[in-house]
Order: structure tokens, then C-alpha cells, then sequence
């Protein structure tokens, strides 16, 4: 019954969202710009509830409920800044980013602090990872959750799944994205504050009960921070720079009708973000009190089917596939846009828009099925973000933060097509790349600080030719 049910839900909202994009499909036509941001023309309400969708996938209630059923609080750092970045990008970057009308970071990069397609193609490629990363693992964890709860192969409903955001992110472009997301929203928020009760009244709401409880069956450890100082500076670190690289934020910013909409919706979703996360983890340790001899990645999915009713095991099936389809689609479209824009234009005689709105439907095809295939060999929901936080946040945030603190005219406010910073092409490039290799063999910390010091190294001993000559005219002069 469970099964039949799962499937007929699952069919009947994936109907739902494809007709919506349909709606779409004329105005996200009209313009590489339309496709990609939506004009620059998104409301507050619209910013708000596609940031929530976007930020509440699979990772949040499934994934972290696992890490919270392995290390219990010790996850917490990691949670705090991957989604406290989010408060810290909306109260400094989302502001500064809705005065532009860029499609992505990269562009942002090249326009007003190195003026390099090589480094642009190279904060491309880096951006991307993060978005591949998270695609895969929204699919994948869908795939999971339905598994156990039918005993079926998950395969098939993982590529049912797939083929519904690819369709609809394919026929609408960014509206059909945003508009599905405010509907999976709004849901989502509904069906997750309702579920956490249900698994909060398991400790009668008590965190003094869990501990108890934990005691009880030899997992006290849980509740007690048992790292070192070093590794949750690490994990913190790598959720907030990951979060900080990452492009879809960037995008909404960009797509925001002002920039108040785009600071309050990301500083609000930031906060229900670190709220639900948290809960989702201190789920896991819910589990671990009850059954600590079910397997991690099952923790919170055995709660469902064993400790409460068929009707609840349903809408938290709702409730998944709602995270899962809204980041998924949020995250493809952006992968899409970063490669048309940062890998193919640059390198390409003119195009006009009309084709880069093919090319770009292409690929929000080609790189969602990249993505799943990527996901069905990966061992772990989070260590696919994981490593793709740490490679894209050792590398690109500390180029662009030095980027934009270290001006040439320091008087003048960055405007489009003005580029105003002191970092070189060389030093750009350096730093991006020394960022992403060292904080994925020695850790984030490492990667940040060789970023940092070999940008602004690499840029005072090769500075751009404009700049020498530059200074050799004023010295003239």
C-alpha cells in the first residue's frame, strides 16, 4: 500500500510541476537574460521561498540526520557554517550582487577584478562542482529514501525523478524554477515544522531526555564535542566558504529587483536554514537513543517506518521529494547557465541570444544525466558536497574577497564594466588554483591561507601589463 501510494504521489506532483514550467516557456524564450536570471526582475517573496527550497534538500533532512546519528553534535560546527554563511552572504555580498546583472560569480570575477577568461573559466569549472555535486546527491538520496521504504531497486524512480526537474528546468528556465520552488516552498515548510514534532515528542521535547536516553544505550559521547579545536574550525570553514562560492545564490542575487529583496530573502532563508538543520541532526541522535543498531544512513527513514504511522510515512515522503526536486532544479539550471556563460562564451565569436537559449536547454539535459550517473557511485550524500564545498571555497572565495577589499581607486563604488581591483591575471589564476588543490589534499584552512598569500604575492611581482603601464606614464608624467 505504502509503495503504491509513493509512486502515485510521486507522478501526480511531477505532473503538476511540468505543467507549470509550460506556463514559462514563451517569456523564458525572449533572452539569454530571461533564461538565465529573469530579467533581474524577481520580487522579495519569490527570492525568499526559492532560497528555501533551494537550501532545504535531501542533505538537510536525510544527510544530516545520518552525520547527527554518527558524530551527534560534533556536526553542528559544520552545519552553522554552511548555513550561517548564508546569513553572512546575505548582510555582505547579496546586497552588493542584485546591483549587477551578471549570470554568475565568474562573470562577476572578470568584469570587475581580473579581466582573464582563463581564471573565468577557471572560477567556472570550480562553481560547477559544487552544483554537480548537489544534483547528484538530491537524486541519489531520493533514490535511498525510496528504497527502503518500498524494498523496490531505487534506480528506476531515481531516473523518473531526474528526467521531471530536467524537463520542467529545461522548458522554463529560471521562472519555472523559482515559481516550483515558491509552491515546494511553501510546502516545505509546513510539512517539516509538523515532522519535527512528531520526532521531537519521541524525548517529550527534552534535551535532558535525550541524554538520558543516549546514556542508556552507550552513546553519551553524542552529546559532547569531542573535536579538536582545529577540526571544527575546519568543518566550519568549509561549509561557510563552500556556501560563499556558491553560484546559485550569486544567481538569485543577481535576479532580484533590488537589492533590499535580495538580502532580507537570503537573511530569512539563511535563518530557517540553520533552524531545520540543526533539527534534522539532533533527528539523527533521536534515532541513535531509540535503535542504535540501525545503520546510519537509514537512521531517520527506520524512525518513519517503524515508530510512526503510514500517514505520517507518506507526507514525509512528500516532504523529501519537495527538497529534493526544488534544489535539484535550482542547482542545474545554475550549472547550466555557468557553463554557457563562463566556458562557451568567452570562447566563442558572437552568438546570438536565441541560440545561447538552445545551448542552454542542451546542457541543462547533458549535465543532468552527467550528474545522476556521477551520484549512483558515490558512497555518501554529504561527502559529495563536502569535497565540492572545500575544492570551490579554498579557491575561489579568498580571490574574491582580496579582489574586492584590495581596489585600485579606492574612492570609486564597483560599477559593470569597470574593472577596479589590484589583483593580476596571474595572481588570479595562482591563487585559484593553489586554493583548490591544497584545501583538497591539506584541508580548507590550508587552501585559504596559500590562496591568499600567493595572490597577493603573484599579483605585486606580476602585475598586469596595464597597470606597469600605468604606472610608468604617471611616473612620466
Amino acid at each position: 500500500m505504502l509503495a503504491t501510494w509513493t509512486w502515485v504521489i510521486t507522478i501526480l506532483l511531477s505532473l503538476f510541476f511540468i505543467g507549470m514550467s509550460l506556463r514559462f516557456r514563451k517569456k523564458s524564450s525572449e533572452s539569454f537574460l530571461q533564461f538565465a536570471i529573469a530579467g533581474g526582475t524577481l520580487p522579495f517573496f519569490l527570492i525568499l521561498f526559492t532560497d528555501i527550497a533551494t537550501i532545504m534538500g535531501v542533505g538537510n533532512f536525510v544527510g544530516h540526520s545520518s552525520k547527527g546519528f554518527e558524530v551527534g553534535v560534533a556536526n553542528i560546527p559544520f552545519i552553522i557554517g554552511e548555513q550561517g554563511s548564508k546569513i553572512l552572504f546575505a548582510l555582505i555580498f547579496a546586497g552588493f550582487a542584485a546591483r549587477f546583472t551578471y549570470k554568475s560569480i565568474a562573470e562577476l570575477l572578470n568584469d570587475l577584478i581580473l579581466r582573464d577568461k582563463v581564471s573565468r573559466a577557471i572560477v567556472g569549472i570550480l562553481t560547477s562542482a559544487i552544483m554537480i555535486a548537489w544534483i547528484g546527491g538530491q537524486a541519489k538520496g531520493m533514490g535511498a529514501l525510496f528504497s527502503v521504504f518500498t524494498g523496490a531497486d531505487p534506480l528506476p524512480l531515481i531516473f523518473f525523478f531526474s528526467a521531471v526537474f530536467i524537463i520542467y528546468t529545461t522548458v522554463g528556465g529560471m521562472l519555472s524554477v523559482v515559481w516550483t520552488d515558491f509552491v515546494q516552498g511553501v510546502l516545505l515548510l509546513g510539512l517539516a515544522v509538523w515532522f519535527y514534532i512528531k520526532v521531537f515528542a519521541k524525548v517529550d521535547f527534552s534535551y535532558s531526555n535525550l541524554q538520558t536516553m543516549l546514556a542508556d544505550v552507550g552513546a553519551s559521547h553524542l552529546t559532547e564535542l569531542s573535536i579538536s579545536g582545529w577540526e571544527v574550525l575546519n568543518l566550519f570553514i568549509t561549509g561557510c566558504f563552500g556556501i560563499l562560492a556558491a553560484q546559485v545564490y550569486w544567481q538569485r542575487s543577481f535576479a532580484a529587483v533590488n537589492p533590499k529583496a535580495a538580502s532580507r530573502a537570503m537573511f530569512y532563508s539563511g535563518i530557517a536554514a540553520i533552524i531545520f538543520t540543526i533539527l534534522a541532526s539532533v533527528s539523527g541522535m533521536i534515532v541513535k537513543a531509540i535503535n542504535p543498531d540501525v545503520e546510519a544512513s537509514n537512521a531517520i527513514s527506520w524512525l518513519i517506518l517503524n515508530e510512526m504511522t503510514q500517514l505520517v510515512a507518506i507526507l514525509f515522503f512528500i516532504l523529501i521529494y519537495l527538497a529534493a526536486i526544488s534544489s535539484a532544479s535550482s542547482q542545474l539550471h545554475s550549472a547550466a547557465i555557468v557553463i554557457v556563460n563562463d566556458l562557451i562564451i568567452p570562447f566563442s565569436k558572437e552568438i546570438k541570444d536565441k541560440k545561447l537559449i538552445v545551448i542552454s536547454r542542451w546542457l541543462v539535459v547533458l549535465v543532468g544525466i552527467f550528474s545522476i550517473l556521477a551520484a549512483i557511485y558515490s558512497e555518501s550524500i554529504i561527502s559529495l558536497f563536502s569535497f565540492a564545498y572545500t575544492m570551490t571555497g579554498g579557491g575561489v572565495v579568498p580571490v574574491l574577497v582580496i579582489g574586492l577589499l584590495w581596489k585600485k581607486r579606492k574612492s570609486e563604488k564597483f560599477e559593470m564594466g569597470y574593472q577596479n581591483s589590484k589583483v593580476s591575471v596571474w595572481g588570479g589564476r595562482i591563487g585559484l588554483v593553489s586554493g583548490a588543490i591544497v584545501s583538497v589534499v591539506s584541508g580548507i584552512l590550508w587552501g585559504v591561507l596559500v590562496s591568499a598569500i600567493l595572490t597577493i604575492l603573484v599579483s605585486l611581482l606580476l602585475p598586469n601589463k596595464t597597470d606597469s603601464d600605468r604606472t610608468i606614464n604617471i611616473e612620466h608624467a
